[in-house]
């Protein structure tokens, strides 16, 4: 099968609020797809409707070839799911939450099989109690596996959690990707969105806004190169009346510019550093990402 998550006109409302406003998309197999967008934008709204634990106020599911409302025992049985949080048996150990939970579907794969898949083999035989956040996250996404599942639908795996073990977990998700499995994330980490996602789609306000893959949206949406230099350094009014800067972004204590012609306004930049005798020191150039994207189409 081509395509295993087929959505059409989904919409999904809380009252006056509507969550998700007449989204479609499809996900081909094999295909790791990347729900991205701000806090309150819909995701997790969409991506429950997605797995039937949502019913829509209007539009239609198919997820392998299955109505997710019609069939819904028949889709749980063939696709895995990560939720935002897990609540988990803090007395059971590693093993026994995953024989636990292999035990509610008709095909299951060996415990040991999916304690290697996640890298969980030296803590098998621990309590839940006595995991690590990032072990947890492991373990949350081992129990999505455990039933073998032809789709994966996870909700931000990798929150939280340090550098390391969310490269940990990156590891995982390709090595599903690549032994043919389909995987719909969300995620607020534009580099795990660009490093993972063969494509992705942009939500706000409950409205598909884009999509594309990384490279395709960065090319469409955002030809202009970003430069970065200290808060403070010069003043943002003279920043930002440089002809060849588009807008300027404060944030955290960097300004980023981003510029239409990086030599003239390296040029500009310096005369205003001579003119306010203020050396220019620690000034980076770098090319548009998704996240320069994402600022952009659902900012302000």
């Amino acid at each position: 099968m081509k395509q295993v998550i087929d959505a059409r006109g989904i919409v999904k409302s809380y009252g006056s609020i509507r969550a998700v406003d007449d989204v479609s998309l499809q996900v081909d197999a094999g295909e790791i797809l990347g729900v991205l967008g701000p806090n309150g934008a819909g995701k997790t709204t969409l991506v429950e409707v997605l797995e039937g634990l949502l019913r829509p106020d209007s539009g239609e599911v198919r997820v392998l070839g299955l109505d997710v409302r019609r069939q819904a025992r028949a889709v749980r049985q063939r696709i895995g799911i990560q939720l935002q949080s897990t609540a988990l048996y803090q007395r059971l150990t590693v093993r026994e939450i995953l024989a636990l939970f292999a035990s509610f579907y008709r095909r299951a794969l060996d415990v040991r099989t999916v304690v290697a898949l996640v890298h969980l083999e030296e803590k098998s035989g621990c309590r839940v109690n006595a995991l690590s956040g990032g072990q947890r996250q492991r373990l949350a996404l081992a129990l999505a596996l455990v039933n073998d599942p032809d789709v994966l639908f996870l909700d931000e795996p990798t929150t939280g959690l340090d550098p390391q073990v969310r490269c940990d977990i990156w590891e995982v998700i390709q090595g599903l990707r690549n032994g043919g499995k389909t995987v719909l994330m969300t995620t607020h980490y534009m580099e795990e969105a660009e490093r993972l996602c063969d494509r992705v789609m942009l939500i706000g306000a409950g409205r598909l806004i884009a999509s594309g893959s990384p490279g395709e949206l960065i090319r469409q949406h955002f030809g202009l190169t970003a430069l970065r230099l200290a808060t403070g350094a010069l003043p943002l009014d003279e920043l930002r009346r440089i002809p060849s800067v588009a807008s300027v972004v404060v944030d955290d204590g960097v300004t980023t510019m981003y510029s239409r012609t990086v030599l003239e306004t390296m040029a500009s930049l310096a005369a205003l550093a001579a003119r306010h005798q203020t050396p220019l020191s620690e000034v980076t150039v770098r090319p548009a990402t998704l996240e320069d994207v994402v600022l952009k189409l659902t900012g302000p």
